[in-house]
């Protein structure tokens, strides 16, 4: 295959960019709640925001230390556990982050060649497919030639989040990759694409074998199982309203997995330690790697902040966002769409994380108080994740 070789450079320029973050004096971490404190926290912060259902996971020392689920999976008042199947959505992301590391460290890709590289033809010469992007839609726009894996791991392709989003929902390159940070799930298509076409990789068979098989991930998968059935979370809107759960049958790197609590809990536990990576690996995931220089996540593609206006410590990494906070640095990801709520946040010095899963979008404006109750302070920037939501405390 055209891509197959010793990968090089697995950190990339990313010493310049971590040179110029300010450094913040870390304080010590500071303990953490019980778990009767942890329940009884939930359930307020439950009852604030309406929320119908919350699962919650806790790492420290890399290890977990309490995994919980709370309230309801349904309408009809069955109870959400640790075991049930919920949507992860953009979670997914930081997980296929995860396996494109061991990729390169296997020496099956190199994160700053050119994927046009990896490539039997021009991208723009394969058909339109349901399952991939309208790559055709790229004809005559020869910077697609200049995308890596990097710059699709850190959202600076180009592209809008989608383009069915775009207002012809036509696909196109807004500024020249790896420029700018602009969130986009359909760069991460694009990898998954390069990754099933280019080096001959089942992406879905992949990740189950060396991710969620390795690490006891019983009842997560990149697409839906039968088996998930018997205990599936459907979920509420932020108007009250159930929505039931899709039954995602194609792996899309960008939002397709489901997965439980508990195999969260494990996942963020040997996400953070490095399982499966060499130390080098583990930090390059999680380094920064490229300035972000907008007020909020969300629209995509609006115009960058004046640089006195920035937070100079926010940064994108592979599938996460990092950022400088009371604790040192972190990084953090999120996971939404209108009945759906998550979030991931680390501290890395004490290897210490949150994970969230909440099967009521309205849970979000609860998940600053419920990360700061169990970490302290970390820096987390909620402002510019969620923009203008109110938060309850």
């Amino acid at each position: 295959m055209p891509c197959n070789f010793i990968a090089r450079h697995i950190a990339g320029k990313v010493g310049s960019l971590i040179a110029t973050l300010p450094l913040l004096a870390a304080a010590a971490s500071p303990g953490l709640p019980a778990a009767a404190a942890i329940d009884a926290e939930v359930a307020r912060l439950m009852a604030a925001t309406q929320a119908q259902g919350m699962a919650v996971a806790v790492v420290d020392a890399g290890e977990v230390v309490h995994v919980g689920a709370y309230g309801r999976r349904n309408a009809a008042g069955e109870p959400l556990l640790t075991d049930t199947v919920m949507y992860a959505a953009s979670l997914t992301k930081t997980v296929f982050a995860y396996w494109v590391m061991q990729l390169v460290e296997s020496g099956q890709l190199d994160l700053d060649r050119p994927l046009a590289d990896c490539l039997d033809r021009p991208l723009p010469d394969y058909p339109n497919d349901a399952r991939y992007g309208p790559w055709r839609d790229l004809a005559g726009d020869e910077r697609w030639r200049r995308l890596t894996a990097r710059m699709l791991l850190t959202h600076s392709g180009g592209f809008a989040n989608f383009p069915f989003l775009e207002p012809d929902r036509r696909l196109r390159i807004h500024f020249d990759p790896g420029t700018r940070y602009a969130y986009s799930g359909e760069g991460l298509i694009l990898l998954q694409f390069v990754l099933e076409r280019g080096l001959g990789l089942d992406v879905g068979a992949e990740v189950q074998r060396r991710v969620f098989d390795r690490l006891g991930m019983t009842r997560t998968g990149l697409m839906w199982r039968a088996d998930f059935r018997p205990n599936l979370a459907d979920g509420w809107t932020s108007d009250g309203r159930v929505e039931s759960h899709d039954e995602r049958s194609k792996v899309r790197v960008a939002g397709s997995m489901d997965t439980t609590i508990a195999d969260m809990a494990r996942l963020v536990a040997s996400h953070i330690r490095g399982v499966g990576l060499s130390p080098e690996g583990t930090a390059a995931l999680t380094a920064p790697q490229l300035p972000i220089t907008t007020a909020s996540q969300f629209p995509t593609l609006q115009p960058e902040l004046p640089p006195g206006r920035r937070r100079a410590d926010l940064a994108a990494g592979l599938g996460v966002v990092t950022f400088s906070g009371p604790q040192g640095a972190g990084f953090f990801k999120g996971g939404h769409n209108d009945s759906t709520g998550n979030t991931w946040v680390c501290v890395k010095q004490p290897r210490r994380c949150v994970v969230v899963l909440a099967n009521d979008v309205r849970a979000e404006r609860a998940f600053p108080r419920l990360v700061e109750f169990i970490l302290g302070e970390t820096g987390v920037p909620w402002a510019w994740e969620y923009g203008g939501m109110a938060f309850v405390r």
